[in-house]
């Protein structure tokens, strides 16, 4: 298994390292694995002048999977739009055709005091949600900002699916349905959107093809309002680029932490890109501070969804989760009477768990 590994800025390499730590402990045990570092983001602008180095792109080109620490920094606010850390993070999703993101929202026991809702409320939520990536509002075209015949700005944007686009994330989202709970709810706008109609549509007809999995429809406005008022009915979401924006973010407020959250972004294939969702955190990066649970919690995404290799995401699941049981926090997470670990430590705990 061939992974690209990118650390990126900030607290990127930190996370990432601790990992890689857990992923040499599963090779040592017998997993086969084959790593490699490059530059991205602001470290591919100091290597190479660029946020994306030709050489980084080669090899997550050629690897199975990709896992990203996180990119950004305000050293680099000054650049050009181009050259900025981000650019290179959306350039690697496009060249990689990574169109299916995951989003999973997993609360665990020894952290529902974290969360904002009452605990009886989120105690057991284990959700996901899955956005399609690359099209809608934040890609249609036309758009722009012009003058109208009034004489005064107008901004215009173009939400826009493809059929083929809303059927190969739907199958994606049916997918993951299977490897879970064996529910999907569709979100969508179908009662005033004509996108929203079609990817109704199209989802009902993926969906004759997984007859194990049971359907639902919800409009957003009211997932929205279930994810606060209900969130364990939910076992797949899938949704739409700007809907599943919103959703993924609001589900991640649900667990207590985005230090304890991973991510994916899959192509046509499964090969994907895993990396934490929270951001680079300059202000403590280089200090021991971080949470590397969400980037070690990635790998085991990686593990799952990229190399079908299910015993291995189980093992490092089942030890963050031991790690947790025993009271060991990094600061993001501390509660009272916990052992508050660094970044390092945290790693070395779970590997200590496997």
């Amino acid at each position: 298994m061939k992974i690209a590994v990118l650390p990126g800025d900030g607290i990127g390499p930190e996370v990432t390292a601790q990992a890689v730590k857990v992923l040499r402990a599963l090779a040592r045990d017998g997993l086969s694995l084959e790593m490699e570092e490059a530059p991205i983001g602001g470290a591919g602008y100091d290597a190479a002048g660029d946020p994306l180095p030709e050489a980084t792109l080669r090899l997550a080109q050629a690897a199975d999977a990709v896992l990203l620490g996180a990119v950004g920094g305000p050293k680099y606010d000054t650049l050009a739009r181009p050259l900025r850390p981000e650019q290179g993070l959306l350039r690697i999703r496009k060249e990689l055709n990574l169109f299916a993101n995951l989003r999973p929202a997993r609360l665990y026991p020894e952290l529902a005091e974290a969360s904002t809702l009452r605990p009886e409320v989120v105690s057991g939520l284990d959700l996901m949600i899955v956005r399609e990536l690359t099209g809608d509002l934040y890609f249609g075209e036309p758009r722009g900002i012009h003058l109208n015949a009034d004489g005064e700005r107008e901004a215009y944007n173009t939400m826009r699916y493809a059929e083929s686009e809303i059927r190969r994330v739907a199958h994606i989202g049916f997918q993951i349905a299977m490897k879970r709970g064996k529910k999907l709810c569709s979100v969508e706008k179908a009662n005033v959107l004509e996108t929203s109609e079609l990817w109704r549509e199209v989802v009902i007809e993926v969906a004759r093809e997984y007859p194990d999995v049971a359907l639902s429809h919800m409009y957003v406005d009211n997932a929205a309002m279930q994810l606060v008022r209900n969130p364990k009915q939910f076992d797949v979401i899938l949704t739409g680029n700007i809907f599943g924006d919103i959703l993924s973010d609001e589900a991640s407020m649900l667990t207590g932490s985005i230090g304890m959250l991973g991510s994916a972004s899959l192509d046509a294939t499964s090969k994907g890109m895993y990396e934490p969702i929270h951001g680079s955190a300059p202000d403590i990066a280089g200090q021991d501070k971080a949470n590397p649970l969400a980037t070690i919690l990635s790998a085991a995404m990686m593990l799952r969804y990229t190399f079908s290799h299910d015993e291995a995401a189980n093992r490092i699941e089942a030890s963050v989760s031991k790690v947790l049981a025993k009271g060991m926090r990094t600061g993001d997470i501390a509660t009272p009477g916990c052992t508050l670990l660094g970044c390092a430590a945290m790693g070395d705990a779970v590997v200590a768990a496997l």
